[in-house]
This record gives C-alpha cells, structure tokens and sequence, in this order.
C-alpha cells in the first residue's frame, strides 16, 4: 500500500520515526513529507534511511513529474503526525503553501490526523471549530491523548502513541462500511440531577466512550443520533452526528422514547442517574438552614434501558452498559450476565471502574454478552477500538436474529 506521511513542526515528530519504521515493516511503501519546521525536530536523511525513499519539502522538486499533486494522487492513506494545531488551521482552510499542504488538497484517500499541542491550544475554540470542519469532511482523528506534555504540563493534548495510529489507519483502510441503511441511536455522557439551583448529583461519566460509538457507527455508514447529556468540554460529536442534548434522566429517557421507535440499533452507553432528588429546592441550601447535617430524599428514577427492551419492536437491536467495581474479570463477567438477563438487552458491554479507571480516560476495557449470558467478545484498548469491537458484536447479534 502506497502510504503517505505527513510529519509537522512538533517535538513530537520523534514519535512519528517509530511510525514509519512500523509501515515500513509492515511491507508498505512510504512516502514521508516533512514540512521545513518539522526538519527541524528530525533531519531529512533520518526519514529517508527509515522511508527508503527519497523525502523533499519543496512543490518546486522533480516538477517533471508533478510531484506536488503526484503524491496524493498515488496515495492509498496519508497520515498527519504529529498535526500541529497550525497544521490543522492550515487543512481547514485548504492552504497550499508547500508540498504537505497540496498532496493533501491532492488526494482523495482516507486522510488521518494524530492531533498534538498543549491542552490550551487543544481546547481553544479556534482548534475546536476546525476540528469539526475536518470531521465534517471526513478527516479521521487519532487522539490525543491524555498525560504529560512538553514542559511538565499534563492534560489532552499528547500524540497517541505510534502503534496506535498505525492500528488506527490501516484498520480504516480496510474498513467496511456495513451499518450503510441503519439508523442508530446512542446515548452519552452523564445525567445531572439537580438539588438546588446551584448543585447537583453527577457521576464521572466524560462521555467518550458514547461519542466514540457514534462516530464509529458514522465511518461505518450509520445514519446516528446522538442522545448527550453532560459531555467533558474536549469531547465533541462528531459533526455528521445528529445531537439531542439532555440533562436529568427524565428528560434523557423522554428523548429516547422519542427517537427509539425508528431506530434499528439502540445504544444506551450514558451513565444514567439511578436516583433523583425529591423535593428540589427553589433557593440555594445554605449551611445556616440545615446545622450539623443535610438530609436528602431520593426517589429511584425510572429503568430507560428496561422500557427501550420491552417496548423494542421485531428487527430492533438493544445494546446496554453496565460500568461495575469488581475483584476480578470472572466477577464481570457475572455481573454482565445477570444485568443482560434482567434488562432483557441483545447485548451487554461491561467495564470494570473504580476510581483510577474507566472514567476520564481515552482508554477502556469491554467485555461484551448476548441475551443468552455467552461472552461474545473482550476487547481493551482505545474507546475507538472498543466502539468498533460493540459494532461488530452488534452486526454479529444481527444476523442471527435474521436466522
């Protein structure tokens, strides 16, 4: 396969060597252009000896072959990484001022980026705009991740790893658009139950994981809605993603019931408030009012996933999440079955939590049931691998049905 990588002016270029040895290894022919700021991070023979090919970042180099607009014609996958933020401000606006930026104008392969900058420059509103551009037009986005930056800083905003990219963008070269003529619903995020105007009970739920199906089913040809109740302000739907936003559990459950009877597939990935305050106050409880203690009432909310599964209709596919503390993957596994069997669901996906995993993070582990309790698939990795991994549990969940 004819790969083309595109590697940009961030320290994280060190990372993209190793992304090209592994293209390299896997038996594809690489094509890298540096631009002039990332040469200076990793010289020009490095990615020669390790591409085995010759590397320019001039459109004005071997015009005789038209080699500004030859690359992306050839190109079967073009990585970006690391994307600069500048990078990703340049794609947006279609910029061609060297030979990176006219090989991407140029092709009409799958495009992925590897997004890396500093949290600030991540979550800017500038970043986040054009981020929803490229997705709109079809760019795929690895990343980033979340951890230490350059500088001692922490946050999102660390080029994924190479081997991830790599997994990433060659599984979407191969990719098969099998959802084409379903329609999906998939809700995310975490409910909001409000306790006074000022404070209410949550969980940690970022909604990634919900999201992350979403666009999974998209680039799988889905046509998706996203039901969203509080997402974290760096996860974004994807913009060919229909979004339905909630807050509470009634009003998520309301929207449900609203979208469920069209739809084929059926995702409840939110974390969904089991309990509701009672009696909300109108005014701010202050500490003066209650002295030495507060007590609340809580009424237990309605079971959404429960009432989508008994009132599903003949063809419909329900999937539910069950996020359990437990000792042990045995222990899950239980847990996944009995609440498969007690929802009355197609399919479970259970992950262990617990206060340093599952929630806030862009990594998850699932273990996936049918309605009869048998472990379909175990799939650890990144919320993208996982989505795809509950997709094709779901096609599988399909076609028996159809048997």
């Amino acid at each position: 396969m004819f790969v083309v990588v595109g590697v940009t002016g961030g320290i994280a270029a060190y990372k993209t060597v190793s992304l090209v040895r592994l293209l390299v290894k896997a038996g594809h022919d690489v094509h890298v252009i540096p631009t002039a700021d990332a040469l200076r991070f990793v010289g020009l023979p490095t990615w020669e000896a390790l591409s085995r090919n010759p590397v320019t970042t001039s459109v004005h180099d071997d015009v005789a072959r038209v080699r500004h607009v030859a690359l992306g014609q050839s190109a079967d996958l073009v990585i970006v990484a690391p994307a600069t933020a500048n990078t990703l401000a340049a794609m947006t606006a279609g910029l061609a001022s060297d030979l990176l930026g006219t090989t991407l104008l140029a092709t009409t392969a799958p495009v992925v980026v590897a997004p890396a900058m500093h949290t600030e420059m991540w979550r800017h509103p500038a970043t986040a705009h054009n981020m929803d551009v490229l997705r709109s037009r079809g760019v795929h986005v690895v990343g980033p991740a979340d951890g230490v930056l350059t500088g001692g800083d922490s946050g999102p905003g660390r080029m994924s790893e190479p081997e991830e990219i790599v997994a990433a963008a060659l599984a979407l070269v191969g990719r098969p658009r099998d959802l084409e003529g379903l329609s999906i619903v998939v809700s995310a995020g975490g409910t909001r139950e409000p306790i006074d105007p000022v404070r209410f009970l949550g969980n940690r739920s970022s909604g990634r994981q919900g999201v992350a199906i979403a666009r999974a089913a998209a680039d799988r040809g889905a046509r998706v809605t996203l039901v969203a109740a509080h997402l974290d302000a760096d996860v974004r739907p994807d913009p060919r993603v229909e979004v339905i936003a909630a807050g509470t559990a009634d009003e998520l459950g309301r929207a449900m019931d609203a979208v469920a009877p069209d739809a084929d597939v059926i995702v409840m990935a939110a974390a969904v408030a089991d309990y509701s305050v009672a009696a909300v106050s109108e005014h701010k409880l202050r500490k003066q009012d209650s002295p030495g203690g507060l007590t609340l009432e809580l009424r237990e909310n309605r079971d959404i996933l429960a009432g989508l599964a008994t009132a599903r209709r003949p063809g419909q596919t329900i999937v539910g999440f069950a996020a359990e503390t437990v000792a042990d993957e045995a222990e899950l596994r239980e847990r996944a079955r009995a609440k498969a069997a007690r929802k009355g669901v197609d399919l479970l996906a259970a992950n262990a939590v617990g206060w340093t995993r599952g929630f806030e993070s862009s990594e998850n582990a699932l273990t996936i049931v049918d309605a009869t309790g048998d472990v379909l698939a175990t799939v650890a990795g990144s919320k993208d691998d996982a989505a795809h991994a509950l997709l094709d549990a779901v096609l599988t969940v399909r076609a028996s049905m159809r048997h």
